[in-house]
């Protein structure tokens, strides 16, 4: 059923290069998913989300043949896509359910709204970085994910037009939880975010009532700074 996700599975053309899905890249990708199996995700339906969305469309083409080991890559801007490891950590928190409406916030390289995406989610990703905003952009349109919306912003604020969200994540360093993203989560809905300096603690907050919420903090991970405002060309 993923594949429906994707208008050209096969073929993506990428800096004057075409990248195939081959039968080597699904084998990396299936040694993949058992590796994360094995540190502890054990949501099969992320799991095959992950085994079907090439990670190494999302990379430059100088990193394609360690595209499906456990480490984060540079994507340019100063910004790098997050690890698998962490991916899929975030995104089994999220919970997702077909049709939830999902804001994420640092849409880098996109592979994270991809995931969420075949999973059924309608994302909303916001981008601070002018330059990643247009290439990312792109790149979903050309690999036929509809249900992602791309928004050039400041991630800080939210994106209230579109609010309220089912799920809400981040996908950088937060010295704080920002407060318009607390208020822009529907009742009931989670928001998952990376807070701290150097180091960051995962937490996973639960909208319960209009001033309610759930907070869980979880595991220490390593992000890029969560900035504000944007960065234009």
């Amino acid at each position: 059923m993923f594949k429906t996700y994707f208008r050209a599975l096969n073929l993506y053309f990428n800096q004057e290069k075409i990248l195939q899905d081959t039968y080597r890249h699904k084998g990396q990708r299936k040694r993949m998913v058992e590796a994360l199996r094995q540190r502890g995700i054990q949501d099969e339906a992320v799991l095959a989300a992950m085994a079907a969305v090439p990670r190494h469309f999302f990379l430059e083409k100088a990193f394609e043949e360690h595209a499906y080991e456990d480490k984060p890559f540079p994507i340019g801007c100063e910004q790098t896509i997050s690890q698998p490891f962490t991916v899929a950590y975030q995104t089994v928190l999220l919970d997702i359910k077909n049709g939830d409406q999902v804001l994420e916030i640092g849409t880098g390289s996109g592979y994270q709204a991809a995931i969420l995406a075949v999973l059924g989610a309608k994302v909303f990703t916001v981008e601070r970085q002018e330059t990643l905003y247009f290439q990312t952009k792109k790149l979903l349109e050309t690999l036929g994910f509809k249900t992602v919306k791309c928004f050039f912003k400041d991630g800080s604020k939210g994106l209230p037009e579109k609010a309220p969200f089912d799920k809400i994540v981040v996908t950088a360093g937060a010295p704080v939880v920002p407060e318009p993203l607390k208020e822009q989560l529907a009742i009931g809905g989670i928001l998952v975010i990376p807070v701290g300096e150097s180091v960051q603690k995962m937490l996973r907050i639960k909208r319960i009532s209009a001033i309610e919420y759930q907070e869980e903090r979880l595991h220490d991970f390593r992000f890029v700074p969560f900035l504000e405002g944007v960065e234009r060309k």
